[in-house]
């Protein structure tokens, strides 16, 4: 683990795999530390021959805190931020959630920084698609105040994944309360989720820019996901030229473990052609 100094911020970065390798830029959502794509998961994508990057975003996790209000383009700024600080031109860029948002915001601005977008459970910011489901967006809301102590915070959260996940099949209660417990004792402060709500309501619709990108772009998102609707998805693969859309099957609003292959397998067919020599390493 280190911390790197990113748009004159100090923000917390760990790596996996060979740095000589092609860099995958792991975003986060709403509310989720670096921690929320687990080593296992930055694992299997270094196995594929990247060079994983997951980092704190702004004001979340062991990165600098914020009192004040901030913008979707501040945290891309971030993101660019740090490939400048590891050294690296550019990098596939994975966003997840709010974290898609940030990757759509930076592929717009900083074009030549991102070698391909992969776009997750996110919406490019038209109010016509990816709406909220009631029950998911009172679940989320519901995080913004302080839980009374450690058990309540964990029982909330678990609860929150249950709502997100969306499907009693695939939803593995000790494995989220076990998440639930490493993001407590990490880093317990939860008002950063209004903040970073705030950052996502302020944001303009990316449509037009989207329409306008020339990078390769990935778009994956469940059929089952109640607090972006499946519509978020389409549509942004819809405006990107070329874009493909995975659309998977049952998943919810998590990064579900039984859904894992299914990610690898979209990335790596998404790599093919734009990185020739990917697992074909000595």
């Amino acid at each position: 683990m280190s911390f790197v100094s990113a748009n004159g911020l100090s923000l917390h970065v760990e790596t996996f795999g060979r740095a000589d390798d092609p860099p995958l830029l792991l975003i986060a959502g709403l509310g989720a530390q670096c921690i929320n794509y687990p080593d296992p998961w930055c694992a299997q994508f270094a196995d594929l021959g990247l060079f994983v990057v997951r980092f704190d975003n702004r004001d979340i996790g062991l990165s600098d805190r914020f009192d004040g209000e901030y913008t979707l383009a501040d945290m891309a700024d971030d993101a660019v931020g740090v490939l400048d600080a590891l050294g690296l031109d550019s990098a596939h860029v994975w966003g997840s959630s709010m974290g898609g948002m940030i990757a759509q915001t930076m592929a717009i601005a900083s074009p030549q920084r991102v070698r391909s977008l992969i776009s997750v459970q996110s919406t490019p910011g038209d109010p016509s698609v990816g709406q909220s489901d009631p029950e998911a967006l009172a679940a989320i809301i519901s995080t913004f105040a302080p839980a009374a102590d450690r058990s309540a915070a964990i029982d909330a959260a678990v609860e929150l994944s249950r709502v997100l996940i969306n499907n009693d099949d695939v939803f593995d209660r000790p494995l989220q309360a076990e998440r639930a417990e490493a993001a407590y004792d990490r880093s317990s402060d939860r008002s950063v989720v209004a903040r970073q709500a705030g950052a996502v309501i302020g944001a303009t619709d990316r449509s037009a820019g989207l329409a306008a990108l020339d990078v390769a772009t990935l778009v994956i998102h469940g059929n089952r996901d109640p607090l972006i609707d499946i519509s978020g998805g389409r549509r942004t693969a819809e405006l990107v030229p070329n874009a493909r859309f995975v659309e998977v099957d049952g998943m919810g609003h998590d990064l579900t473990p039984c859904f894992w292959k299914i990610f690898t397998d979209a990335v790596a067919e998404h790599l093919r052609t734009i990185e020739p020599a990917l697992g074909s390493r000595a």
